[in-house]
């Protein structure tokens, strides 16, 4: 027997999460339709094996029971509490929750003579050992940032480790924090936030750069459209209205735009949409656009954002055939 009946349909995460690691690089965005029906069946592979084993009198029996505890009551709400703190996205949480769900137990495949996974751990809570994976995956990801950075000659130790130089241009396209404020090297802006204020003012980034005076005046904030939640993949560029040419703008721009009292109408747009927009102030928004409306550089540092669903499917892959990354190096140091 290659598998189990409830192993071999666990399978059937390894192509779901691939194409949501896809869209996730893609979009930043994920369907909440996606984890109901994983965690449904989850729960009917839960209860396959728990009538096998019932009435868990055997030390198997009772295994079990310890790695089904584990799975959901330590990886479960710790999914929930990476979001909580601000760690996670509400995807990232959602796809934890599911695995602790669907993945509690070791799989066991068989393939001629070959055990998978090859490496198992004494907990053998399947769930903790993707998300060990997932954060050894993840960890390295910085590392391959740097040396891409390195090869390509953008040095700079403050920024080359988080962030990559992009056209500033390809903003308005582009998913991750920009990663410069007019103080220099430093985190700032999300750009969904600053997606989400151009849609809502039906303008863009080169009429901001076209005439920045223009924008800084609230008084010019006339109709406003529906901001979106800032991703790329919905609607156009603007997303929210015509864009005004720089002459338009000029016309309606006021000698005072630069004492205002709302400058941007930064706090405007944040009354009007009732939220942070991912985190972000309208003081940082201010200073983005300041950066923005007054660099003359061609490229400025982002950071991408690694979506954690992305290395969360690395770590899956590693997990049903490796096994274990961690208790593999442990191993290979002599500690186990």
């Amino acid at each position: 027997m290659i598998a189990s009946g409830p192993d071999l349909l666990r399978l059937v995460v390894l192509p779901v999460f691939a194409w949501a690691a896809w869209r996730d690089i893609n979009t930043r965005r994920l369907p909440n339709r996606l984890w109901p029906p994983l965690v449904a069946l989850g729960i009917g592979l839960l209860a396959w094996e728990a009538i096998q084993l019932a009435p868990f009198g055997t030390p198997q029996g009772r295994f079990f029971l310890v790695q089904v505890g584990v799975s959901l009551l330590f990886i479960a709400p710790l999914g929930y509490a990476f979001w909580w703190l601000g760690g996670f996205g509400g995807a990232d949480a959602k796809a934890l929750i599911t695995l602790a769900v669907l993945l509690p137990t070791f799989p066991e495949y068989t393939l001629g003579s070959l055990k998978l996974p090859l490496i198992e751990t004494p907990v053998g809570v399947f769930s903790l050992t993707v998300l060990t994976d997932t954060v050894l995956i993840a960890a390295v990801a910085p590392i391959l940032l740097a040396v891409g950075n390195l090869v390509r000659g953008h040095i700079n130790l403050k920024a080359m480790f988080f962030a990559r130089p992009v056209s500033v241009d390809s903003i308005p396209d582009r998913h991750g924090k920009l990663f410069e404020t007019p103080d220099g090297i430093a985190r700032g802006l999300d750009l969904d936030a600053l997606r989400m204020y151009l849609r809502w003012r039906g303008s863009t980034l080169s009429a901001v750069q076209a005439d920045p005076e223009a924008h800084r005046d609230p008084s010019n904030v006339d109709t406003t459209h529906d901001p979106t939640d800032g991703g790329t993949h919905v609607g156009p560029r603007t997303d929210g209205g015509v864009e005004q040419s720089a002459a338009e703008s000029s016309a309606a721009a006021s000698d005072a735009a630069a004492s205002v009292d709302d400058p941007w109408a930064a706090e405007r747009f944040f009354e009007e949409i009732d939220g942070t927009a991912y985190g972000s102030t309208p003081e940082g928004l201010r200073e983005t656009l300041e950066l923005l409306a007054a660099t003359d550089r061609e490229t400025l540092w982002v950071s991408p954002g690694l979506p954690f669903v992305v290395p969360m499917f690395v770590g899956l892959v590693i997990a049903f055939t490796y096994g274990d990354l961690l208790f593999g190096l442990f191993g290979w140091l002599g500690l186990f």
